[in-house]
């Protein structure tokens, strides 16, 4: 045997080992084989960190005071500041546009409307937001959300609780995305009523869809569906909490004095620096708006050939620079809702020891799995989900962490507190009324710093109000260290060229 042939057979056998020591990978507390269907078939993925989905950006977490920045000149004293941790998360690189709103809309009709009309006439915004009794805002009535002159720009006319159900649909569509991506299902556009790919219901077993190739299944050696553990499926899309939205806002991750330091130079006021909305460096930008916003009685845009903010309503979702996490439009454009319930919270009851000071969160409702008499999960209903319920009240009383399956006026308008709400008389606060933040194109600068908060009931709307979704970060609040984290690589294109100023 020649001394080529003797070194491919050494490189054959090195790749060999290597096979064999992947394939018989073990645990490292039994010692028993991992996806060995001899050793039981346990299956343990290569998991290589969580992807970045559509339009998402990685927020890394850290400790900021949260609360007011500037003097309160409304004298609420409602976001005293206080020192909170706020774990890594994924949130929008824009506000959601006209365009991605209208595929929501689009879809539900295609998918509910024969069978469920009123479930298409639920999502649609409502348009006549526009109208005011001394102003001629009918042509927006009419364009503003439906023609392609404003695709790219902010939806609005749009409820807290429409903006969760676009939350709970973009889910799955891009976990449907997804499994289309990996060859699992083949595209299904004919999808209807109950027949609609939901990501609960097709882990519960309800949903089969259009297969192409399911995953093999290291047990029995056959096929399996996808399952949580194989970490194919994104989390939840949400509405940010007001804590991750003003964490996220204020970008004090270029603040810092060094990279191995744990210091910030100083504090901000709004997204950017310095205490003025105008870009002070000393180029052709000098002296332009960095958001849109109402700068003075009747000035909304300023004098015709040389326009403030190019804008007298919302301006695209793009448009000015974006703050130092890559995020376009947190103050100013549109006020955007986020998850939490409202209280002034200098009223509160809360005791030292309730107040969290990380993650820190109000309307918490916990639900379970509705089950059926044999014990198994419930049919999925008409829409296609999987039916919840809140958890059992006198289940909750007996835990030592929760006591109330409901938290939305926790120690705050409560049997437990001493505040009232006389919701209609004395206040319009309740437990429907949803913080908004970052203000809006009709608003003056105090509203645009990301401390300044108010609310509005969850099932309004208005011409200035839009949203933005969020994310959970699983794993590493540093993001993924290998280079194959972000698979929608065509969908985050764009992000090369982010900071880019644009103006018309």
């Amino acid at each position: 045997m020649g001394k080529y042939t003797k070194l491919i057979f050494l490189i054959a056998a090195i790749g060999l080992v290597g096979i064999s020591c992947k394939k018989s990978e073990r645990s490292a507390t039994t010692g028993w084989k991992y996806n060995d269907q001899k050793w039981g078939g346990f299956q343990k993925v290569d998991y290589k960190g969580q992807i970045t989905a559509p339009n998402l950006v990685l927020v890394e977490g850290g400790t900021f005071t949260m609360g007011l920045t500037q003097e309160d000149v409304t004298y609420e004293w409602n976001n005293i500041p206080r020192r909170i941790t706020v774990p890594s998360f994924y949130i929008d690189e824009t506000e959601i546009a006209n365009i991605d709103y209208r595929h929501f809309v689009f879809w539900t009709r295609n998918t509910f409307g024969e069978s469920y009309p009123d479930r298409y006439h639920e999502v649609v915004p409502d348009t006549l937001v526009w109208r005011e009794e001394l102003a001629y805002n009918e042509p927006l009535v009419e364009t503003y959300f439906r023609h392609p002159s404003f695709d790219d720009y902010p939806v609005v006319g749009v409820s807290w609780k429409q903006a969760t159900e676009y939350c709970k649909w973009r889910t799955d569509r891009v976990n449907e995305m997804l499994m289309i991506e990996k060859g699992i299902l083949n595209p299904n556009p004919e999808q209807k009523d109950a027949d609609n790919f939901n990501t609960k219901s097709y882990l519960a077993g309800q949903y089969e869809g259009n297969v192409k190739k399911n995953l093999k299944d290291e047990m029995t050696g056959g096929e399996r569906k996808v399952q949580v553990e194989d970490g194919i499926f994104v989390p939840d899309y949400r509405l940010p909490t007001e804590a991750e939205w003003e964490y996220a806002a204020l970008g004090l991750i270029g603040k810092r004095v060094a990279k191995q330091d744990e210091l910030i130079s100083e504090r901000r006021i709004y997204p950017w620096d310095n205490n003025t909305a105008r870009y002070k460096r000393r180029d052709r930008h000098q002296g332009k708006m960095l958001a849109n916003f109402k700068r003075g009685k009747g000035d909304y845009m300023g004098l015709a050939g040389n326009l403030n903010d190019n804008s007298p309503y919302p301006a695209p979702v793009r448009s000015y620079w974006p703050n130092d996490y890559g995020l376009y439009n947190m103050a100013g454009n549109v006020n955007e809702w986020v998850a939490d319930v409202y209280r002034p919270l200098t009223s509160t009851t809360l005791r030292d020891e309730d107040q969290h000071d990380i993650n820190p969160f109000r309307g918490n409702e916990f639900y379970e799995v509705v089950k059926d008499e044999q014990g198994a999960t419930a049919e999925k209903d008409s829409l296609g989900r999987i039916p919840m319920k809140l958890i059992d009240s006198t289940d909750a009383a007996e835990r030592e962490n929760y006591h109330r399956p409901e938290l939305l006026d926790y120690r705050d308008g409560d049997e437990d507190s001493h505040a009232v709400y006389d919701y209609g008389n004395t206040t319009l606060i309740n437990k429907q009324s949803r913080v908004i933040k970052g203000g809006s194109w009709a608003d003056r600068l105090f509203w645009l710093a990301p401390s300044a908060r108010r609310f509005k009931d969850e099932e309004k709307s208005d011409k200035t109000i839009g949203f933005r979704c969020a994310m959970d970060r699983l794993g590493s609040p540093v993001g993924n260290e290998s280079k194959g984290g972000n698979y929608f690589k065509s969908a985050n294109k764009n992000k090369k060229s982010s900071k880019k100023r644009k103006y018309k």
